[in-house]
């Protein structure tokens, strides 16, 4: 189908949905802001915008400020699209693409005149995310009730065929960026100028990213959301972390990819990590409870770190005592959409229903259950964390490590291999995979 095509059967059930809440919560408007610049403090520059995940729900609009979104319980939502004369700033463009002919447009050149379109019944009224100056005279109008807000989240985990569409375009140029970074670590190059590389090969800019990209070298890539990003070239390369992605229609990908600079037992150790990594996804079946997933993830883990040495214990026992947390303090992945980590990750229900992971696995972000359609990554990691492991060299399990071994691979980092997945009736579709074959 073309883009055309799926964004219209998308946003034909997407108001299906949403309107069936608002039927059920009494309401007869939703209003749901873009987003108003953040401003520095005491300066006269704004931090890099981002419009609402709410309000990309529905449009492939990623940048555009003090916009709002009107959906009534019949016929076209309004679209209130500010476009304000601006000669210090590029305005947004026209609006243009597969997505216009679905909205009633009205196109306003100051952002107070958004009011006037603005329904005039404000006794069943809801805002879907931050309130604006705007949106707060609207007498009586509620900010994200929870039973609609929390069965909106519920149901963002379950994602249409155009919304898998723009995540894989994602992964595939996410890929193609990831390949020319690579390719920039070969030739010995620094973390700065293989950030650089990325953005040049992704067509982006840093701003549009969908989070900091990490790019790390060395013992750097034990620091899990490292983003310094050092301009001086290493003497000596070792390893490279990088974990980066790219926004399609305001959907992202996730990806991340670790490299030996040598032909080593630290790649050895990477080519066993993604082993792992494929086996675990391989495993996956329909209906499965996530936190299982993350656990088994544990076990495998340790088998690892018992075949290479670092600790003379079995997997059970190391995950019985929280070793293997040592190793792997993060979770597995989480739900993954129009939000590096989507919400509803720890939901039991649609009514929001709190699912907490498990007390020993405390960073797992996603409890759901793995059923048809739902996008997640599965990101199993490695690392030597010196403050991780110096917690172990005073504990009772002290003398179960090969500390000379572990010393021996301190300054590579770690491993993480990340990709992005969709889980079908049958099988598990890997963008990432799918991405990187393409290349």
């Amino acid at each position: 189908m073309s883009p055309s095509a799926l964004y219209s059967s998308h946003l034909t059930d997407l108001l299906q949905r949403h309107r069936k809440l608002m039927q059920e919560n009494g309401l007869d408007y939703l209003v749901v802001p873009s987003g108003v610049p953040l401003g520095i403090y005491l300066d006269d520059m704004n931090y890099p915008f981002k419009s609402s995940f709410l309000f990309r729900t529905y449009l492939p609009l990623t940048e555009v400020a003090d916009s709002y979104l009107v959906i009534g319980l019949t016929g076209k939502p309004t679209l209130i699209y500010y476009q304000p004369v601006d000669f210090w700033h590029t305005p947004p463009s026209d609006p243009s693409g597969f997505w216009p002919e679905h909205f009633d447009i009205q196109v306003i050149t100051k952002f107070e005149q958004a009011a006037d379109y603005f329904p005039d019944n404000t006794d069943r009224v809801a805002i879907l995310g931050e309130q604006t100056r705007l949106t707060e005279k609207l007498d009586n109008a509620v900010p994200n009730p929870e039973s609609l807000i929390n069965a909106i989240y519920w149901q963002r985990a379950y994602k249409s065929d155009y919304e898998i569409e723009s995540m894989q375009l994602a992964n595939d140029i996410s890929a193609k960026a990831h390949k020319a970074a690579e390719i920039a670590f070969r030739k010995g190059e620094s973390e700065q100028q293989i950030h650089l590389a990325y953005l040049r090969s992704s067509g982006m800019m840093e701003h549009q990213m969908p989070y900091g990209n990490i790019i790390a070298l060395n013992e750097h890539a034990s620091i899990l959301h490292y983003t310094e990003c050092e301009a001086k070239p290493l003497n000596s390369p070792k390893s490279f972390l990088i974990d980066a992605g790219v926004t399609v229609n305001g959907y992202h990908s996730d990806i991340t990819r670790t490299y030996s600079y040598n032909q080593d037992e630290f790649s050895d150790l990477i080519q066993a990590m993604d082993q792992m990594q494929l086996v675990c996804i391989n495993s996956i079946q329909t209906g499965q409870e996530y936190v299982d997933l993350h656990i088994n993830a544990h076990l495998e883990i340790s088998k690892i770190i018992k075949q290479f040495g670092f600790v003379d214990m079995s997997a059970e026992a190391m995950l019985e005592t929280g070793i293997s947390g040592t190793f792997f303090p993060h979770g597995l992945g989480h739900l993954i959409g129009l939000q590096v980590h989507d919400v509803g990750g720890q939901f039991l229900d649609n009514t929001g229903t709190a699912n907490p992971p498990p007390a020993n696995h405390p960073f797992l972000r996603s409890t759901r259950k793995m059923e048809a359609s739902m996008a997640f990554t599965i990101e199993p990691g490695l690392y030597f964390i010196d403050s991780l492991l110096a917690d172990q060299r005073k504990g009772e399990h002290s003398k179960m490590f090969n500390w000379d071994k572990i010393e021996s691979f301190m300054p590579y980092g770690g491993i993480r291999i990340e990709d992005d997945i969709v889980i079908q009736k049958d099988s598990v579709l890997n963008m990432t995979r799918d991405a990187f074959a393409k290349l």
